[in-house]
């Protein structure tokens, strides 16, 4: 079967190749890829992974071969799964607590983007307990994990406040933000949930709006910087704050029971998944670009040739 894999005299790091077939175990179905949405995490993996290496964690496609041990979906049900590695590629093993059957409603596309994305704000946002009426607030708010922040928050009775360029005010209030600002600075009053995923200066501002008793879960560090954290941060008018990490690969179990759980919202309408991009996977280096360059809000979304 075909993937691209890691190849560092190519323009792009990647190569098109010939690679074994998938061997799944017990408790793995076989799956035909159809697309995979590209994440932000992907790019630093491309940087630090051997030659050969494939990558790729959300995917879509048709189950080919059922789980040996009688679990998960038939043969020929539509599913969107969330892998380690080795989506990139025609065929892949996956774990069924890992996957989720798409509804008749939800195209391939439209699911791709959930794995990673949804389930990372999904569970970031459960550290911040019952949002009924809490103010909450949610840095990178034009990413594709701050949108479907934006839009479960609101589901679950949160006020919302958004940190965005301002070119995204108008888009991220349709989603359910109360209020838009530039920088944490100008945000208004404290909050009982910091979402964070810029780091250095976001970061420290963050501390200071956290309500006492409040949480901060720190799940990225796009701005690539060093935050000092110190005692006199949190007091006083902070105390008993909490900064909580999160990485959605140490979150636990039941990663296919929350991806379903998302797609209940998608196929009612009450949850979008922005495209923004969406090309054949032999377009990867086009795709790559605009991640790089942050040219787009939303998810960009590669289509895989049988």
């Amino acid at each position: 079967m075909l993937a691209l894999v890691m190849s560092p005299d190519s323009a792009t790091g990647l190569r098109l190749a010939e690679v074994d077939e998938p061997r799944p175990l017990a408790n793995e179905a076989l799956v035909c890829i159809h697309a995979t949405s590209l994440n932000r995490g992907e790019l630093r993996l491309l940087t630090i992974r051997p030659e050969g290496w494939i990558p790729g964690q959300d995917v879509v496609g048709i189950v080919e071969r059922a789980a040996a041990d009688g679990s998960g979906p038939a043969v020929g049900a539509r599913i969107v799964a969330l892998v380690d590695e080795a989506g990139w590629a025609q065929r892949v093993a996956v774990p069924t607590d890992r996957l989720a059957i798409i509804p008749d409603e939800v195209g391939f596309v439209s699911a791709a983007t959930l794995p990673v994305a949804g389930t990372t704000a999904l569970r970031v946002l459960r550290h911040g307990g019952d949002l009924a009426g809490q103010p909450v607030l949610i840095t990178g708010a034009s990413g594709a994990v701050g949108r479907f922040q934006i839009q479960l928050a609101r589901e679950q009775g949160a006020v919302v406040t958004a940190v965005a360029a301002t070119r995204h005010a108008e888009d991220l209030r349709s989603l359910g933000a109360q209020e838009v600002v530039e920088s944490i600075e100008q945000a208004r009053g404290s909050f009982s949930l910091i979402t964070e995923s810029v780091g250095g200066q976001s970061l420290a501002h963050a501390i200071e709006r956290v309500a006492p008793g409040g949480t901060i879960v720190m799940f990225g560090s796009s701005s690539g910087e060093l935050t000092p954290v110190g005692f006199r941060q949190f007091v006083p008018g902070h105390e008993g704050a909490r900064l909580q990490t999160f990485a959605y690969y140490t979150s636990g179990p039941a990663i296919g029971a929350d991806i379903a759980s998302l797609l209940v919202p998608v196929a009612a309408g009450r949850l979008e998944t922005r495209v923004s991009l969406t090309v054949p996977w032999t377009d990867i280096g086009q795709a790559l670009d605009a991640l790089r360059q942050r040219s787009f809000s939303g998810k960009a979304v590669l289509t895989i040739a049988g």
